[in-house]
């Protein structure tokens, strides 16, 4: 008798309620890196919004089209996504650019752009987002490079974004912690995407003198990264940081990377340059 009544309690009982959904904005996830992080968020059971200027191609993601350079449009968007989803639980920025210059005749509106993607962009996205993030306990990931840890010749620029980057999520993660929000920055090495061929090099008439130096450097540079890791185990590595309990404000991915990182900030500077210097074909 007590077993029969056993089971019509738990025949009669409410199914339990699934879990809710969780929330992604991704800014700069039609492509490379970010592209792949969509896709395993999606997989993960994660409503995805994409945020860039080209499309996300397939219908898992949703797109909100806008430039992370110019001022006011990431805010509106992931204020549009927080006021339709009211509260989301992850952030990546990985939108990038990047430019190979000589220092001497690098151009102002150039290098401007640049940091308005790679640095400016992330504080507005992070700016935004926190009062959203901050309703659920979420977390933030900052797609960083070694190149922010380590000199690239006449990658300056990019490399300077980069270490301002990681410095970021460091000071936001001290702020926003005690709310409840973690940030962190995952540095990547060399990932064998499309961002390669879409670098702004300098050619003869802009480099003058420096053009070999620039050609060599860039040349060494773009096979650095097509010869690297794979973008997905790049996304791997940004999904389960941001899933991480505690996750370390700054993070490496990848055995070699990671030797790479720890060398860097062991070793006399003078032993990093001249690695550097061979490493990219400067005399």
């Amino acid at each position: 008798m007590e077993k029969q009544t056993e089971k019509i309690n738990q025949e009669g009982a409410a199914p339990a309620a699934p879990p809710a959904r969780k929330t992604a904005v991704i800014v700069g996830g039609s492509s490379g890196i970010g592209r792949e992080t969509a896709l395993k968020l999606c997989a993960r059971g994660y409503r995805v919004f994409n945020l860039s200027r080209t499309p996300f191609k397939g219908d898992r993601v949703r797109t909100i089209t806008v430039d992370a350079a110019q001022e006011g449009e990431l805010k509106n968007a992931i204020t549009s996504v927080g006021e339709e989803v009211g509260a989301f639980d992850l952030l990546i920025y990985s939108a990038g650019f990047s430019m190979a210059a000589p220092l001497e005749y690098a151009k102002s509106s150039d290098y401007r752009y640049l940091f308005e993607v790679n640095y400016f962009g992330a504080i507005e996205a992070l700016k935004s987002a926190a009062p959203y993030l901050k309703k659920k306990g979420g977390r933030a990931v900052l797609v960083g490079s070694l190149g922010g840890s380590m000199p690239i010749p006449y990658d300056s620029f990019y490399s300077s974004s980069k270490a301002a980057l990681c410095m970021l999520a460091k000071e936001a993660d001290l702020e926003l912690r005690g709310r409840g929000v973690r940030v962190s920055a995952l540095l990547p090495g060399g990932t064998a995407t499309d961002f390669t061929y879409s670098r702004r090099i300098y050619g003869e008439e802009e480099s003058l003198s420096y053009a070999p130096s620039v050609k060599k450097a860039s040349a060494a540079l773009a096979n650095m990264e097509q010869g690297g890791m794979n973008p997905s185990l790049v996304a791997e590595a940004i999904v389960k940081l941001a899933e991480k309990k505690n996750p370390p404000p700054l993070a490496v991915v990848g055995k070699k990377n990671n030797a790479l990182y720890l060398a860097n900030k062991l070793l006399p500077e003078s032993v990093t340059s001249w690695f550097v210097r061979k490493k990219f074909n400067q005399n």
